[in-house]
């Protein structure tokens, strides 16, 4: 008969949903919203209920009904310090998605979203490879102030796919392999995949710019500033309208290469100054492994632009051959790790 998984992925400023029976991807939509519609919320979590009567009529329109599913999955948010996998959605973990969370941040919808679709159908709701999933080894976490730990937050679920796909094109394990991960998107984040652990990072607030964040700022320069903005107008500087939307008004990388064909010779500059930032990640990691590194892997909905890789491979293939696995494998991701789960191939670990 097969099994029917619901996979559901919030970010900034859409809602990919899609439908898979067993491996086969019977459906997948992205569900757009627009600046206006989210300008209306004053934080995230009250786009909630927008979000799920979104995906309440995509399901209606495309006759699927709920009780079909035998399984509801979601990106997990930077909810709590979590291992990699799968982890059962209960009224512990939305309590903390809604109100306590380790980031605010749109993927911390998606297990509450799942939860309340699947609550009242009896079926099981998981959240998968979470974006605070953390594998940092102790020396990792020194950030040179007691006070501050630098924390494990990182595009875990679409890195682990792609990353046990290149593993398996070259006929190895994840497990017995190192790779050095870059994502490009709204935001980038780079991890070392040392032997199929997360070992340490390059987060979107210490390293490159993304389309709408700062990522790494000269530290005084950035306390004086704090001084000239209260904390909201701050936060927003740095996430939301830093990166290229600071410098070029647009967080559209079409937009922004458009700009370049065309002769702007500034939107250059600052488009490959971002690829220049994630060739400097990307070699930065190379230490932790000794610069034993047999693929880097660049993926992420960037990752469709030529030019972009093409800048990055320049600056650092002479460290180990260079991959693109465009675009995002997070709804498969999910749905495959869900279904795993179902059939008893891996354990869902309980949220405490």
């Amino acid at each position: 008969m097969g099994k029917y998984i619901l996979a559901i992925n919030p970010g900034s400023t859409s809602t990919k949903v899609a439908v898979y029976k067993d491996k086969k991807n019977l459906l997948e939509k992205n569900i757009e919203h627009s600046s206006k519609e989210l300008s209306k919320f004053e934080k995230i979590t009250d786009q909630y209920e927008m979000r799920y009567k979104e995906i309440e009529k995509m399901l209606c329109e495309n006759n699927f009904q709920l009780d079909i599913f035998s399984a509801i999955v979601a990106r997990g948010g930077p909810v709590s310090v979590l291992e990699p996998g799968a982890y059962r959605i209960n009224e512990a973990m939305v309590e903390k998605l809604m109100n306590n969370p380790l980031v605010d941040h749109a993927s911390n919808l998606g297990g509450v979203i799942a939860f309340k679709l699947a609550e009242p159908q009896n079926i099981p709701a998981f959240i998968y490879d979470a974006v605070s999933t953390d594998q940092m080894t102790d020396i990792a976490r020194i950030s040179g102030m007691k006070d501050i730990s630098r924390k494990s937050l990182v595009h875990a679920l679409n890195m682990r796919a792609v990353g046990m796909k290149c593993a398996e094109n070259m006929d190895k394990n994840y497990d017995d392999v190192n790779l050095i991960i870059a994502h490009l998107g709204g935001g980038i984040t780079i991890a070392v995949h040392e032997k199929g652990r997360m070992t340490d990072l390059v987060s979107d607030d210490e390293g490159p710019f993304s389309p709408e964040r700062a990522g790494r700022i000269p530290g005084k320069d950035l306390v004086a500033m704090c001084y000239l903005y209260d904390k909201d107008e701050m936060e927003k500087k740095l996430r939301g309208k830093g990166g290229l939307i600071s410098y070029l008004g647009t967080i559209s990388t079409l937009e922004v290469e458009k700009r370049i064909k065309n002769g702007d010779e500034y939107a250059k500059l600052i488009y490959e100054a971002m690829a220049y930032q994630v060739s400097k990640g990307i070699c930065e990691l190379t230490a932790v492994v000794k610069g034993k590194v047999d693929r880097i892997i660049i993926t992420g909905g960037i990752a469709y632009s030529d030019l972009i890789t093409s800048w990055i491979k320049e600056r650092v293939e002479w460290v180990a051959p260079v991959e693109i696995f465009p675009g995002e494998k997070e709804l498969e991701a999910l749905a495959y790790g869900a279904l795993r789960v179902i059939k008893g191939e891996e354990r869902a670990r309980e949220f405490k």
